[in-house]
């Protein structure tokens, strides 16, 4: 039977229709946004020329560092304009796009973050054997599973999606591209179609997060063989991982864990995915590691000096 798809753009109310909030929320969100890139990006630089940092786990949130900030790039800026605008469309092509991009990004962070665990658990439960078995390769390796293994989730998704028949309406009651909004309005009937939303990215996200939290729980335990100092610096570096699973996970598993229906508090929670989260993570990693300020303070006074010689 041939596609019928009379949708060429969709219309999004975004988060709300009074302009005094909207002016509000503008300045609000582009310095969110503008910290969250100067925040991620900080974190790579210093990674990158500190050679203090240069072991597995740096390399692994470096690398989740630069995943939030081009996850927030994909719907940030559009919703910090749309909110200066009267009128917010999106085209079909565009909203596709987006869509793909979310959970391409998203996908790639739920594996990052799986990595980082098992990383965390051979540093801390097998620490001679670390070096061996996080070695250069199989860190390169692991990434680029999490790239494959987001990308083949994010083409599950707007697979099922694209070829979805769109008659009318085209009102998006939401400031991003999402699934469950999209069905919704989707001409055919999609509730087989939300089950397997359910169960590919809530049941997921829901499972991956047990399973993160048991190991974090193990290496929990097995700290007692360690010293009082390895004690406090495990679970420094652990509570900062756990924190960061902790504000990706419940979000994901409230959004996508559940029958094909939407709240109105999925806006805020979308809100604080998209745009509250990324600015969090440079914030958590830094405050609560000092080799990471100690590099950062490194770099500072470097950039400083050379500086004062380049003005003499």
């Amino acid at each position: 039977m041939e596609q019928m798809n009379n949708v060429t753009e969709f219309i999004l109310l975004g988060l709300t229709q009074n302009p005094a909030v909207q002016k509000l929320l503008f300045a609000v969100f582009t310095v969110i946004y503008f910290l969250t890139v100067a925040g991620n990006l900080l974190i790579m630089v210093t990674i990158a020329a500190s050679r203090a940092l240069g072991s597995p786990m740096y390399f692994f949130i470096s690398f989740l560092s630069f995943i939030d900030g081009c996850c927030s790039s994909t719907m940030a800026p559009k919703m910090i304009f749309d909110l200066l605008t009267e009128k917010k469309t999106i085209s079909f092509s565009g909203c596709m796009t987006q869509l793909f991009a979310e959970h391409f990004f998203g996908g790639v962070e739920i594996i990052l973050l799986t990595v980082m665990a098992y990383d965390r658990y051979v540093a801390i439960c097998k620490p001679l054997h670390y070096m061996i078995t996080m070695n250069r390769q199989v860190c390169g390796l692991l990434v680029a599973m999490a790239w494959a293994g987001g990308f083949l989730h994010a083409l599950i998704q707007i697979l099922f999606i694209v070829w979805l028949p769109f008659c009318g309406p085209n009102v998006i009651d939401h400031f991003i591209c999402d699934l469950f909004p999209l069905l919704k309005l989707s001409c055919s009937d999609t509730h087989i179609l939300g089950l397997f939303v359910a169960a590919n990215s809530g049941l997921m996200c829901m499972l991956i997060f047990s399973i993160l939290i048991t190991s974090y729980i193990l290496i929990l335990c097995s700290l007692r063989n360690h010293s009082t100092e390895g004690q406090w610096k495990a679970l420094s570096t652990c509570a900062s991982h756990v924190t960061v699973v902790v504000l990706f996970f419940i979000p994901c598993i409230f959004v996508y864990l559940r029958p094909m229906i939407t709240f109105p508090i999925d806006k805020a929670v979308a809100v604080f995915y998209t745009m509250v989260t990324p600015m969090l993570n440079p914030l958590i990693y830094t405050l609560r590691n000092s080799e990471v300020k100690n590099a950062m303070r490194k770099l500072w006074s470097q950039r400083v000096i050379l500086g004062n010689n380049s003005c003499e």
